[in-house]
């Protein structure tokens, strides 16, 4: 069945590729922010936006109803990796990272609720960094952590509205635009059981899978996908 799929963060990188995974069969909406997205399907809305300007997500909303009528999935895939050294406080810098990672996502499901029915799904982009506490990125890992704990509390919360909150928390994965240095891959292939770094295209099925009507018994979970990372 056809659904309307928003996806935040979607220009490039793992966004990118959710969607043009989703545009093959579904209506699909982006969020980008400073990187306006480049070679789109057909029929896919481009908004533009900082979702966490007041009145943002309220517009995003509302602009996914004037031109799809529905709203089915909203992927939650907009995120700040940046690092927070223990000897510097960077107020700014840090709070930003909750706003957009964890804050973001609330003020979005909040503005979407009233067009959510039955069988509406949530999927939230988490790391395995929420349980695995990244050297150097405290506020990061932090952020990602609280967003496994919302997963959970909106699940329970909008359960009895047959709507579904779950997560995927990628590993070290590589995508072709943000190439990472061969000392950091090596480092991050050595602590991947599969002895590779993962590819969006690894994750992008866990999250059609999470959005479809094949996980409709599934709700209130944090699926890794990470090739056994650091296990």
């Amino acid at each position: 069945m056809a659904r309307t799929i928003l996806i935040t963060g979607g220009a490039r990188g793992l966004g990118g590729a959710l969607v043009q995974e989703f545009a093959t069969d579904h209506d699909v909406a982006l969020v980008w922010n400073s990187s306006p997205p480049t070679d789109m399907p057909d029929g896919v809305l481009a908004i533009q936006g900082d979702l966490t300007e007041p009145g943002c997500c309220a517009d995003v909303i509302a602009q996914v109803m004037d031109r799809f009528g529905r709203l089915d999935v909203i992927v939650n895939n907009a995120g700040i990796v940046e690092m927070s050294p223990k000897d510097v406080f960077d107020g700014p810098a840090q709070r930003a990272i909750l706003d957009v990672n964890l804050l973001a996502p609330g003020d979005l499901l909040a503005a979407a609720l009233p067009h959510l029915k039955e069988g509406a799904s949530v999927v939230n982009i988490s790391s395995v960094n929420a349980v695995l506490p990244p050297a150097g990125a405290s506020i990061y890992g932090a952020s990602k952590a609280a967003l496994n704990l919302w997963t959970k509390a909106m699940a329970k919360e909008l359960g009895p509205q047959g709507i579904r909150v779950n997560a995927v928390a990628p590993g070290a994965f590589e995508v072709a635009d943000k190439p990472r240095p061969d000392e950091l891959i090596k480092a991050f292939v050595g602590m991947t059981a599969l002895g590779r770094l993962g590819t969006a295209e690894d994750i992008t099925p866990v999250v059609r899978f999470l959005a479809s009507d094949a996980a409709r018994f599934v709700t209130g979970e944090v699926i890794t996908a990470s090739g056994g990372y650091r296990l």
